[in-house]
């Protein structure tokens, strides 16, 4: 007879949350919204958080592209009288629609209203 393997443990049971799961939350909670549960859902059904106004992805790394930090350092030293920096980033033969702005995490809740902000 072959050699019983032990069940396997969910993080979420056995007491310890992942990264990615506590990253979401911190989000939510400091954006007004909710951490909507992976469980049942499948890729595009629904943001990571539900907020009123905005569809909220969240994506945990260990570490973000150089290119990418410093093009956002780039807009903060160069912004001026209270401008929000933000990176653009375009790829080559892309429509410019669908180009990505970087704003820090502490650009929208600064350039956000309150009410903006949790949908009140």
């Amino acid at each position: 007879m072959g050699r019983v393997l032990p069940a396997l443990r969910s993080r979420e049971t056995d007491g310890r949350v992942t990264a990615w799961k506590r990253t979401e939350r911190r989000v939510a909670a400091e954006l007004g919204g909710v951490r909507v549960p992976v469980t049942g859902r499948a890729r595009g059904d629904a943001p990571d958080i539900a907020h009123e106004r905005l569809s909220l992805e969240v994506k945990h790394r260990a570490s973000l592209p150089a290119w990418l930090t410093g093009a956002l350092e780039q807009a903060r030293a160069s912004g001026r009288d209270g401008r929000i920096p933000v990176a653009v980033l375009h790829a080559s033969g892309a429509r410019y629609g669908d180009a990505l702005c970087v704003v820090a995490f502490q650009g929208p809740s600064g350039a956000l209203s309150a009410s903006e902000r949790t949908g009140a």
